[in-house]
């Protein structure tokens, strides 16, 4: 499950830019999200193998928790979850597949729980915004999900089989094959849970709790020449929660979820310029039954076709434009009580960035994007971006934009309450990294502000249900901080550490209380020892106290809390692993949303074998 490091062929031609001096050219790797190079340049970004994801394999919720400054508000294992960044909401989030926003048309979020967690080359994690690249929804952050196809390695395959506590078994299954003109990767994960846990000292049993996935990827590429690649990437996921109750006879709910993903992409380049166009078809299924053994309550199908193409022209090593258009049909359809019916809109934008790089140690980027909603009146979005590297062991970046949201089209056309008067929410925000690298130290720092206007908000009305209205004003800042140390004894030795660490404040200008469930404090740190065969990690996660009612009532706040999971793996003979992990070791009684809590101490155990 390791990731190969190569030049990306999409990027090439910038190894003749001083900046990619220092790699070197081993075989060509198709990025299918081929601007995230070029965000790395000039924004700070958290990159997660598969070893790291694997650490909190039970769902992505977990990953972001403990290996991420993202705040996750979950509704008890394997339920409703959702992410905030920098102190905004889940649909000021944007879910990035391979360069492709997924976020749901109909809630305008992504339900981290209902995005597979296996089955990706890496994932990466962007604070701050990014609407002139990925679109709406990118305010306070983008989640990326990315894959990646090598040539010239040929057959490789892995199982993992893992048993865990509270009925939990997770199986994940990949294989690849390359030669010198085609390349090909499957992978298959399956995941079931009774999700039965208890936590006796808020006298609750997880009720109803019981979840299941499947999941199927499939991705290759051929090499029709030097210049030219084309590729293909999809994925299907088929996913089930059962809503936790606190008592055992009371309502049960469930909810399913059916998503398919797929992207053709035609990537040509020379010594001048490089073409990437894409063709992508997206669909989000989902049921709500207030009775499981009923049909379906509510539910909607949304269905997406998108054409991209990403256009870089080198004018010298110096200068660089990129040209981004963007269209695409959203379609979507109300079942149930929803009322929504059968709505469609077109979407349309054209984004175009400038580069240059001054020196090998000075870089700008300037942006600006157009959208074209149907119906609907865009903003005009611009960003604009430096990075110098001051000395050898300090350099500074700086970051602004503009971005924003369009309505979903639950905020427009939910019946009874839509609002098709609803404006967009746009934000601008700025930050400033500062960034010391001292031996095998590196450490850097980010403060930042941000300003969201007409935020959506769903209210009661006088005629007893909920609309939205554009009403909201909200101001958030803050500072991050990361830390990373690398250290080799020797060949068979190797120490790595991370941590991070989040201050924010959000505050609604309108009533002047900071906003539901953003923690002023959170911290995650991880350790990672290997000798020879053996590995050991530790995590650490402290959350600081975090309100849940819009007015800052303390007695309704979540208190502060700490949380560690360990785990160690030997590995036999170079192909068969087995390892145990021990989550939330330290037994501790938390929760990310009131009245949901999370599990205590518990269990898993697992085998890897590589062939």
């Amino acid at each position: 499950m390791g990731i190969k490091k190569s030049s990306v062929f999409v990027f090439s031609f910038l190894n003749l830019a001083l900046f990619f001096a220092q790699e070197k050219s081993i075989d060509t790797v198709v990025v299918f999200d081929n601007q995230m190079r070029k965000v790395k340049l000039f924004h700070p970004v958290t990159t997660l193998s598969p070893a790291d994801i694997q650490k909190n394999s039970s769902n992505l919720s977990e990953v972001l928790r403990f290996q991420s400054p993202v705040y996750i508000k979950e509704n008890g294992r394997g339920a409703v979850s959702s992410p905030s960044f920098r102190g905004t909401t889940a649909q000021q989030t944007a879910f990035v597949w391979n360069g492709i926003n997924i976020n749901s048309q109909f809630l305008g979020q992504g339900d981290i729980n209902n995005i597979a967690v296996f089955g990706y080359d890496n994932l990466e994690i962007k604070s701050g915004g990014g609407s002139v690249i990925y679109g709406s929804g990118a305010i306070g952050g983008s989640i990326h999900l990315n894959n990646e196809l090598s040539f010239n390695q040929g057959f490789h395959g892995s199982l993992n089989s893992e048993i865990a506590s509270f009925g939990t078994f997770n199986h994940f299954l990949t294989a690849s094959y390359s030669n010198e003109k085609f390349s090909f990767k499957a992978s298959a994960n399956y995941l079931i849970s009774e999700n039965d846990y208890e936590v006796p000292e808020k006298r609750y049993t997880n009720f109803n709790g019981k979840f299941q996935n499947n999941t199927f990827n499939i991705s290759a590429a051929y090499k029709l020449n030097s210049q030219q690649i084309i590729s293909f990437q999809s994925q299907l996921y088929d996913g089930e929660q059962n809503y936790p109750i606190r008592e055992e006879n009371g309502n049960r709910s469930r909810y399913d979820a059916q998503t398919f993903r797929s992207l053709f992409a035609w990537d040509f380049k020379t010594k001048i310029f490089e073409n990437s166009f894409k063709a992508a078809y997206t669909e989000d299924n989902f049921q709500y039954f207030g009775d499981p053994n009923k049909a379906y309550t509510s539910g909607g199908i949304n269905k997406n076709y998108i054409l991209k193409n990403d256009f870089n022209y080198f004018f010298s090593p110096k200068w660089n434009v990129n040209v981004i258009g963007e269209l695409q049909q959203n379609q979507g359809e109300g079942l149930g009580t929803s009322g929504v019916g059968i709505v469609k809109r077109n979407v349309g934008s054209l984004s175009g960035l400038l580069r240059y790089f001054a020196t090998s140690k000075l870089r700008f980027e300037a942006g600006v994007k157009q959208d074209f909603v149907e119906d609907f009146t865009a903003p005009l979005l611009f960003s604009l971006s430096g990075k110098w590297s001051v000395f050898n062991f300090y350099s500074v970046s700086f970051n602004t934009s503009k971005n924003f949201r369009y309505p979903s089209f639950n905020d427009l056309y939910w019946q009874p309450g839509g609002n098709r008067n609803l404006r967009a929410e746009n934000s601008v925000q700025a930050d400033l990294t500062q960034e010391f690298k001292f031996g095998n130290l590196q450490f850097s720092f980010t403060p930042y502000y941000m300003k969201i206007d007409d935020m959506i908000q769903w209210l009661n009305t006088p005629f007893g249900y909920y609309s939205p209205f554009n009403i909201n004003r909200v101001e958030s800042y803050g500072i991050e901080y990361q830390l990373k140390y690398f250290k080799k004894f020797g060949e068979n030795t190797q120490l790595r550490l991370s941590a991070n660490y989040a201050l924010t404040k959000s505050k609604n200008l309108d009533t002047g209380y900071r906003l539901m469930y953003v923690p002023l404090h959170k911290a995650a740190a991880n350790a990672d020892f290997e000798y020879r065969f053996l590995k050991i990690y530790a995590q650490g996660m402290f959350t600081g106290l975090t309100y849940t009612t819009s007015n800052e009532t303390r007695k309704d706040a979540i208190d502060p809390y700490f949380v560690m999971n360990v785990g160690i793996s030997a590995t036999v003979l170079k192909e068969y692993t087995f390892g145990m992990r021990i989550n939330n070791i330290t037994d501790t009684v938390y929760e990310t949303v009131a009245f949901y809590p999370l599990p205590k101490r518990n269990y898993s155990f697992y085998a890897t074998l590589n062939f």
